[in-house]
């Protein structure tokens, strides 16, 4: 390995302090409800925004505090190694890879501001709205649901430290 490569490279144990939280956003992504009640999408599309969904809970709380500012940034690249390793079992060849993980990563951070913004506001509404732009339903669909459990994910967030919240503690 070069030394150009040792320097800029990331160790698989860099992110080992979040890869427990990483699971558990998955698992809580992959949770029935979210799809047979509220209706999302079994899909690809549907598991994705479910997971950027979760993931935006957990990474709004970790912003909050600076001690975990480091392991945001870990389970950011979590999640894109993740992302990558599904497009590549799907058939995407390593030239666009790249370009479909930068799409990706831009829908992360678009919801992510515009979650922010409606957990922030009282109303309900802002956030049933966001949910229904940003989540793909079945027919039937029940964004105020969604709503409903994202809210009772970020109180459930805001409630513990961070050291359970690094360990994936998160108990619903």
């Amino acid at each position: 390995m070069s030394l150009l490569a040792k320097l800029f490279a990331r160790r698989e144990d860099d992110c080992a302090v979040v890869r427990p939280l990483w699971h558990r956003v998955v698992a809580i992504s992959r949770e029935p409800q979210w799809y047979a009640k509220a209706r999302v999408a079994d899909t690809v599309p549907g598991r994705f925004d479910t997971i950027t969904l979760v993931l935006s809970l957990v990474l709004l709380r970790m912003e909050r505090d600076p001690e975990l500012i480091e392991p945001s940034v870990r389970l950011t690249e979590l999640f894109v190694d993740d992302m990558d390793g599904q497009l590549r079992e799907s058939g995407v060849g390593d030239v666009v890879v790249g370009k479909h993980v930068g799409k990706l990563m831009g829908a992360l951070g678009g919801r992510l501001g515009t979650y922010r913004e409606a957990l922030a506001s009282a109303n309900d509404d802002e956030l049933v709205e966001a949910v229904a732009r940003n989540v793909s339903f079945v027919e039937g669909g029940e964004p105020a649901m969604v709503a409903a459990e994202m809210r009772l994910i970020a109180a459930t967030l805001a409630a513990i430290g961070h050291e359970a919240l690094l360990a994936g503690e998160i108990v619903r």
